[in-house]
């Protein structure tokens, strides 16, 4: 009897020590600092519901999310940023815009991580989660090298992404035979791209061959003129593949062009950025057979339809980036202790989530991409 009361009161201890060392296990506070008003209050109520299914998922009690309304606004965001800062947040998610990183340095033992991709080395504590240019680039880099496709040119818009796309560039050091920028209005496009790919010399070297054809002696020249007369030019273009840096309007614009100019997927590669499977693309027959890098699409699919029978809406597509945001945050903090945050993100990691793999060093955010082609109205896996 008295053996079974010390095993009770040996057991009764345990419980008691346990219970305690689970209640004081340090909690992890993530601050959310998002549009809730505006006209990007539907992307900020998106992030804030796409982060309700992440906490679920990961159903650990010492994670706890603190939402708070930046109004959109570089002002209001620092004012928000302060309360919870004054709470004892110190990891941040947000915001979402890259408008609003402002300031943010004066809170230096606590870590950002913004949704934008225009990756600035101005704020030493502020970590860019988007699908940057350097992650595609190095995709487009890897499917080149995979099919060995040597005379790569890339077409880069006069836009506000512009020295995103050549940082990226660089970064990676892809192999391009040449950069050509162009105007994004739609009537300067065609003619850039007519001087681009060489249209005018390709059209006249045409007409001379028929000519020559004309006035030669051959048997066959009736056969040969016919099949000329078939061509829209004659020449060889010195690029088997052309990046598109483009999106939207801007970039069916450009294709429509370069199929205009006799530059068609049959002759060269057509390769573009991150399009977030744009089901418009599907529908023309100018995009078909075009490539790009992106998050991965089964898992974005299921995400999909996850967040929709919960809310009863679609996610945007920066909500499907905070849902790994936070299985990020908690899995970094999990391994790491939370005494100094900004050594937790300045450490070498490999995280996978649902958009792809992270890979996390010196305060930088990189994701591994697979790469997709347009093929008869469907996304094509290819890596």
């Amino acid at each position: 009897m008295k053996k079974l009361l010390n095993l009770i009161f040996f057991v009764f201890i345990i419980f008691i020590f346990a219970e305690k060392l689970f209640a004081s296990e340090e909690k992890i506070k993530i601050g959310l600092l998002l549009p809730l008003n505006g006209q990007n209050k539907d992307i900020g109520k998106s992030v804030l519901q796409s982060v309700n299914l992440a906490i679920n998922k990961i159903d650990d009690s010492i994670l706890e999310i603190y939402p708070k309304n930046n109004f959109d606004n570089p002002d209001d965001n620092i004012k928000a940023a302060q309360e919870l800062y004054n709470q004892g947040i110190r990891i941040f998610i947000g915001p979402i815009f890259d408008k609003n990183i402002k300031n943010l340095e004066k809170f230096s033992d606590a870590i950002f991580i913004t949704f934008s991709n225009k990756y600035k080395n101005n704020q030493k504590n502020v970590i860019y989660a988007g699908v940057n240019a350097a992650s595609q680039m190095a995709t487009i880099k890897k499917f080149l090298e995979d099919n060995d496709i040597k005379k790569t040119i890339c077409l880069i818009p006069e836009a506000d992404f512009k020295e995103e796309i050549k940082e990226g560039i660089s970064q990676t050091k892809i192999n391009l035979k040449k950069i050509f920028y162009y105007d994004i209005e739609p009537t300067e496009i065609t003619k850039r791209i007519e001087k681009i790919t060489k249209y005018e010399v390709r059209k006249q070297n045409l007409l001379d061959e028929i000519k020559r054809v004309e006035d030669s002696e051959d048997p066959n020249k009736e056969k040969k003129i016919r099949n000329l007369e078939k061509r829209d030019t004659l020449g060889k273009l010195g690029f088997d593949s052309i990046i598109i840096s483009d999106f939207d309007e801007s970039l069916k614009s450009v294709i429509t062009s370069l199929i205009y100019t006799d530059v068609s997927t049959k002759r060269v590669y057509f390769i573009t950025l991150n399009q977030w499977f744009d089901d418009s693309l599907l529908k023309e027959d100018s995009s078909q057979n075009i490539y790009f890098p992106s998050i991965n699409k089964k898992n974005y699919d299921d995400f999909s339809k996850l967040f929709f029978k919960r809310f009863n809406s679609n996610p945007s597509q920066i909500s499907f980036l905070s849902y790994d945001l936070v299985g990020l945050v908690y899995y970094l903090t999990k391994k790491n202790n939370l005494d100094d945050v900004n050594k937790i993100f300045s450490q070498k990691n490999i995280f996978k989530g649902k958009t792809g793999i992270f890979e996390i060093k010196d305060k930088k955010i990189s994701h591994v991409l697979n790469f997709y082609k347009v093929e008869n109205g469907e996304f094509i896996k290819i890596f």
